[in-house]
């Protein structure tokens, strides 16, 4: 893992969105808010690229976005 400090604010922002819809989720019984909060929490940690960090992110919020659009 490299510890560059854009590395650490992209893992800082995007962990920091985790838990926020981790915590809207478990307020609000959200499963998929849940479960995207959580993978955010987690995976920032096995990524090494700032870039990466970002496209996952980005993946997961339009995973999140398909399934509340189709009613989960």
């Amino acid at each position: 893992m490299h510890l560059t400090p854009g590395w650490i604010v992209a893992s800082l922002i995007i962990s920091s969105i985790g838990f926020i819809l981790l915590h809207y989720g478990r307020k609000m019984a959200r499963l998929p808010q849940v479960i995207v909060g959580l993978a955010m929490l987690i995976y920032p940690y096995f990524v090494p690229g700032v870039l990466a960090n970002v496209l996952v992110a980005a993946g997961l919020l339009a995973v999140l976005w398909l399934a509340v659009r189709l009613g989960w």
